[in-house]
C-alpha cells in the first residue's frame, strides 16, 4: 500500500497519479499497488515533483514498523523518528 499526501502537485503528475491511485480528498492519494510498482511510482514522484510539492509518502515495507515515510520538498508537517519508529510531528513542544 502507498499513501501520498501533497501540498500541491503539477497537473500532469496529478493526472498520472489518478491512473494508479484513488484521490479521496484533494492531493491525497491511496493505492494498494504492488511493491515493484510502488518503487516506480516513488521514483517518478521524486523526478517529476518540484520541492514546492511538499510530498509525504507512506510506503509499505516488510520490516518493522511495516512502513517507511519518504518526503519531497518541504511538507507542512515535519517527519521525525523515535527509536527508529517514523512519526509525523503535529505540534512541537517548547
Amino acid at each position: 500500500m502507498v499513501v501520498v499526501i501533497a501540498n500541491e502537485l503539477p497537473p500532469a503528475v496529478r493526472g498520472r497519479m489518478k491512473l494508479w491511485f484513488i484521490e479521496p480528498r484533494a492531493n491525497i492519494f491511496v493505492s494498494g499497488i504492488k511493491d515493484a510498482v510502488a518503487d516506480e511510482v516513488v521514483e517518478y514522484l521524486y523526478k517529476s515533483c518540484p520541492p514546492s510539492s511538499g510530498l509525504i509518502i507512506f510506503k509499505r515495507i516488510s520490516q518493522t514498523p511495516g512502513f517507511k515515510i519518504l518526503g519531497v520538498g518541504d511538507p507542512n508537517k515535519k517527519i521525525t523518528a523515535i527509536d527508529g519508529f517514523p512519526l509525523i510531528v503535529e505540534k512541537e513542544m517548547n
